[in-house]
């Protein structure tokens, strides 16, 4: 099962990976975590990808798609695995295709959670986290006891910059304009599962185990 998770900020992907990996015991891959690892370890991957992040330019596809096959050797991706933030363009998703291919692999579904850009906003504005102790609350769903007091410790909670309403529209307009093309060009192929992502979380799920057969 060799599965990419597509969606926008605040849509659950991550909540629901972890259902995935429990289920079939594949791992998550997210480039982010493979960039940072290999720069710290100072593997001959890391080291070409420090040299653009230290020039403040975006590490190259071929790099990231090396990093991806790298870690694709490893005992626990035998059986599958989920990427998760890539691809995240076309040429990334043409790159991994190729690369799957030339070890005799290709991506069995892609998983599609559709939240209505609205949601998302109400879903990551909405979100408090506790300068002391790192708990998470929101205003609407799940805030704490006292408007700006954290339950568990007593610290101040805070609404991180990235949080606020204008931050998300500028990063949900740049999802649409790269993944839109990505989720086409899967779809062309016959991959992509929509799976509606507002409601029930169990029930989100459910709809996903059953687009995956």
């Amino acid at each position: 099962m060799n599965l990419i998770m597509l969606g926008p900020p605040g849509c659950g992907k991550g909540t629901q990976a972890q259902r995935l990996i429990e289920k079939y015991g594949i791992p998550q891959i997210s480039t982010g975590d493979l960039l940072r690892a290999a720069v710290k370890n100072g593997t001959e991957l890391g080291r070409e990808a420090k040299k653009f992040m230290d020039a403040g330019k975006l590490v190259p596809d071929e790099v990231v798609v090396g990093m991806v096959k790298e870690r694709l050797t490893q005992p626990d991706a035998q059986k599958g695995f989920i990427l998760d933030g890539f691809p995240r363009t076309v040429p990334q998703a043409e790159a991994l295709d190729k690369m799957l291919a030339s070890v005799g692999r290709a991506i069995t579904k892609v998983v599609s959670i559709e939240v209505p850009d609205q949601e998302v906003v109400v879903r990551l504005s909405g979100r408090r986290t506790c300068k002391n102790c790192g708990a998470m609350y929101h205003v609407k769903f799940s805030p704490s006891k006292k408007e700006g007091v954290c339950d568990k410790c007593g610290g101040e909670t805070y609404q991180r910059s990235d949080d606020n309403a204008e931050t998300i529209k500028s990063r949900l307009k740049v999802f649409h304009e790269q993944t839109a093309p990505v989720k086409s060009h899967y779809a062309g192929k016959g991959l992509v599962a929509e799976i509606p992502g507002v409601g029930d979380i169990n029930g989100i799920t459910q709809a996903i185990m059953k687009a995956l057969g």
